[in-house]
Formats: structure tokens, C-alpha cells, sequence
């Protein structure tokens, strides 16, 4: 089997690629399963005190891998998408998302989950999900904490394409750069966050998103539940079906 997600350490910083450009770098249980392990490798090496997630070709995450949620249940999917978010969140070390393509729907959990997102100007965003009867459940957990209320109604409900202008306006991103200085602006962030002690950044990271592990803690099981019925629903279904028909 293909190693779709990759890890490399140097320089005080574990870089993990996603690198599965025939689905976009879809959410497919073998994506997740190998960022899961990946991330765990990270936190735990010695030679690495920030983690970067970034994306090989042309798109971060296209979401959900439609074509295995058209085939069965996406319960155990579901929770292991709010694993993988709780996982990003409690790491002991900072882990940071470089964006220089576009990301949808069940990608933006991953962003919502980092401490710092650093994308380039031309990166697009939209939560797609009401377009295929379903609802951002599972990623909300970690979204909603980072969006005003009037942004996130905004933006669930009209599943609209918006910028990554409009993405640092709203808190879903940290910072945004010219396409050409991507590189240059992640490397200057990993450069600050590696000058931290490991006891500092863990227990400083601890303070920030308390609150969202309590979130996920609290609403994860319900979320994922209800994100399982919405994808077995008949309506969603019909939708998702539609949509892959398109795509041919």
C-alpha cells in the first residue's frame, strides 16, 4: 500500500506531508489513519519540538472521501476524525498548518485544530457541506471556538467559497502572505516556536485550548453520531451520488 502521509524531522522540526493527489488528499481512512500515526511519531521525538503539517500538490484537503462514504457507515470515520482533531490540539508541541492550496469542508477541522495556520493569499476555503444534505458536525468542535457567531452562521449555512483574506479576518487563519513568501513566513514562524523549551510550549499550549478539549470531550461522541446518521441518510446519499456522477 502507498504511504499517503510522510514524515520527515530536521532542524528542530517534524514536517508531515499529506500526499495523496488522486483524491486530493481526502480524508479517506487510510489518510487519517497514517496523519494519526505520524502526528503521535512527531510529538514523541526528541529531535523535534514543532510539528508542520503542510500538503504535497495542488490542494491541502478536499474533505471527506466521498466515494468511501457513498460505499458504508462514516460513524468510525467520524470519530476518528474527532481522534485525529483532539490529537492536533493536546500535542505537546505546537503544530503548525502551512496552506498554499485549497481546503474543504472536514480539512478545515485540521486547520481549526492547529495552534498556528499560516496561508498564502491565493488559497480558497468553503464548508460544503449543507450542498450534500449533510452539516459540519464533527468539525465544529474545533471551528466554532475560532469563528464569530455571525461568520460561522455565515459560512455553514451559505456554503460560499471565501479567501484567505476573509479566513484571517474571522480568526480561522493566523496569518496570510504573498504566494511567494509562503515558505520563507512558515519557516520564520518554526524558527520562533523552536526557541521555546518543550515544559514552556506544552503547558502553554495546555492553557490556550483547554477549553476546546473540553469541547471535544464533551460533544465529540454526539457529533460523531450525528455525522454518521447524516451520511447514511437517504438524502445525502442521493447527493453524494450526484456529486461523484459529476466529477466522472
Amino acid at each position: 500500500m502507498t504511504e499517503l502521509v510522510h514524515l520527515e524531522v530536521a532542524d528542530d522540526v517534524a514536517t508531515i506531508t499529506l500526499d495523496s493527489e488522486r483524491n486530493r488528499n481526502a480524508l479517506s481512512k487510510q489518510l487519517v489513519s497514517e496523519l494519526s500515526a505520524q502526528l503521535a511519531a512527531a510529538d514523541a521525538d526528541p529531535g523535534a519540538r514543532a510539528i508542520l503539517v503542510r500538503s504535497a500538490g495542488r490542494v491541502f484537503c478536499s474533505g471527506a472521501d466521498l466515494s468511501e462514504a457513498a460505499e458504508g457507515s462514516m460513524v468510525e470515520g467520524a470519530k476518528g476524525l474527532i481522534a485525529l482533531q483532539r490529537q492536533i490540539v493536546t500535542a505537546a508541541k505546537p503544530v503548525v498548518v502551512e496552506l498554499a492550496g485549497p481546503v474543504r469542508a472536514g480539512g478545515l477541522g485540521i486547520v481549526g485544530a492547529a495552534d498556528l495556520v499560516i496561508a498564502a493569499e491565493s488559497v480558497t476555503f468553503a464548508l460544503t457541506e449543507v450542498r450534500l444534505a449533510l452539516a459540519p458536525a464533527v468539525i465544529s468542535a474545533t471551528l466554532l471556538p475560532r469563528l464569530t457567531d455571525r461568520a460561522a452562521s455565515d459560512l455553514f449555512l451559505t456554503a460560499r467559497t471565501f479567501d484567505a483574506a476573509e479566513a484571517a479576518a474571522i480568526g480561522l487563519v493566523t496569518r496570510v502572505v504573498p504566494d511567494a513568501e509562503l515558505q520563507a513566513e512558515v519557516a520564520r514562524a518554526l524558527g520562533e516556536l523552536v526557541k521555546g523549551y518543550p515544559q514552556g510550549l506544552r503547558e502553554t499550549k495546555k492553557l490556550l485550548n483547554q477549553d476546546v478539549v473540553a469541547r471535544l470531550d464533551a460533544l465529540g461522541p454526539a457529533l460523531a453520531e450525528l455525522s454518521g446518521e447524516l451520511f447514511g441518510s437517504d438524502e445525502a446519499r442521493a447527493a453524494m451520488t450526484a456529486f461523484l456522477n459529476r466529477r466522472k
